[in-house]
């Protein structure tokens, strides 16, 4: 079933691109990685070995029927993977969209703003990436620092990519308030929720409901207890606001999609989640 669908994969990295992917095997990171597989029921929980290589990655994309898949940047304090090394990997191949990132704590918000300018104008990657929850100190989503990248976003109509979830440092991050105050202070910006604001469920459901800009992307956590609330939105107001993802290296790209689709979502609305909303943020087409 999951190769006559098409599949836009919206969250994706290969563990080559750093030890907190499993790079490393032997190291406290890569036994992390497993660990994490295993919580979100990864059959096989060094699955990702194969993407020690860019071409083992690729493979496995195309092997497991996605599309394409999203490949994220990062920029905290602790992990950082600068977005030439994301156009780098994803340019040569057609199956591969990058995303940059930005983070106005540490560089300034002057320097956020003129990558921004520089990963999507020059690089030609689609959308930028904020951890306001795993910055130096993290701070909400909706604080002060991060609303010039907001408006900078808005303006040159990018999605904005906002990471979320259990492990944010502090639980309190992970709570939706903030990004509802995001999307009431910027009503054209497309914003996308990683993790879903996960276990918060209801709470980013109801903020979804107010704010159609606000898109939620619950990848791994979709397979946990709780998470059925995303399906039945789905089904009903919310399904122009779901999108797919595995959140590879941490869950199975074939594994997640052929769960993917067992999970009740009504025929009618998985072309839309699986990749129409993808599509339409994106700009693909």
């Amino acid at each position: 079933m999951s190769s006559t669908r098409k599949i836009i994969d919206l969250r994706s990295r290969p563990a080559f691109l750093h030890d907190f992917y499993g790079a490393t095997p032997g190291t406290n990171e890569y036994e992390v990685a497993k660990w994490l597989n295993r919580r979100v029921g990864s059959k096989h929980d060094e699955h990702f070995v194969r993407s020690h290589t860019l071409e083992g990655f690729v493979a496995e994309v195309r092997e497991s029927g996605i599309t394409s898949a999203v490949v994220v940047g990062r920029d905290t304090p602790s992990l950082s993977i600068s977005n030439d090394r994301i156009r780098e990997i994803t340019a040569p191949h057609q199956e591969l969209i990058g995303i940059a990132s930005v983070d106005p704590q540490t560089h300034g918000i002057k320097a956020a703003l003129a990558e921004i300018e520089r990963a999507t104008q020059q690089l030609g990657l689609r959308g930028i990436n904020v951890e306001p929850g795993f910055g130096n100190p993290a701070v909400a989503a909706d604080d002060a620092q991060f609303l010039p990248v907001y408006d900078a976003c808005a303006q040159l109509g990018l999605p904005v990519f906002i990471m979320s979830g259990p492990t944010t440092p502090n639980f309190e991050h992970t709570d939706p308030a903030p990004i509802g105050c995001i999307a009431r202070q910027f009503p054209n910006l497309s914003i996308v929720v990683y993790h879903g604001c996960y276990p918060y469920v209801n709470e980013v459901i109801g903020v979804a409901f107010r704010y159609e800009n606000v898109h939620l992307v619950p990848d791994m956590y979709l397979f946990q207890p709780g998470s059925k609330l995303y399906v039945e939105a789905a089904n009903s107001f919310l399904r122009g606001q779901l999108l797919f993802a595995t959140s590879y290296p941490f869950r199975a790209m074939r594994q997640t999609v052929d769960d993917f689709l067992n999970l009740g979502f009504k025929d009618e609305v998985l072309d839309d989640v699986l990749y129409k909303n993808a599509e339409r943020i994106l700009k693909l087409i």
